[in-house]
């Protein structure tokens, strides 16, 4: 009988340690169009967001991750590496100019990413 409560007990710790990883944060990420919020989701999911969802008329990307994998401004550096600025990190101008025309928005003033 003591081995079921311990089991149960261990079990319910094991499930809210994993629950506890799992956070979610909300990104300003500055794009123009569904081609834009293609490219701003892969690459927030490419850095270890389990999902990821940009608004084009807000400007706001919802990102869940886990914890112990990766966090926010690694998802922010991602996506400014594929040439979108954040509210923390600054698209390099290189990576900005790759962006389709239609995908060049107006900037504003960031920290821009340093390359390594």
């Amino acid at each position: 009988m003591k081995i079921k409560y311990l089991l149960s007990a261990a079990f319910t710790l094991c499930a809210a340690n994993l629950i506890a990883q799992t956070k979610s944060d909300s990104v300003k990420v500055w794009g123009n169009c569904d081609e834009c919020k293609a490219k701003i989701e892969n690459a927030a999911t490419t850095a270890g967001a389990t999902s990821a969802n940009w608004s084009d008329e807000t400007y706001m990307l919802v990102v869940n991750y886990d914890a112990a994998k990766t966090n926010v401004m690694d998802i922010e550096k991602s996506v400014a590496a594929v040439g979108y600025d954040t509210q923390d990190v600054k698209a390099t101008e290189a990576a900005y100019k790759k962006l389709p025309k239609c995908c060049q928005y107006k900037r504003d003033a960031v920290t821009e990413v340093k390359e390594d």
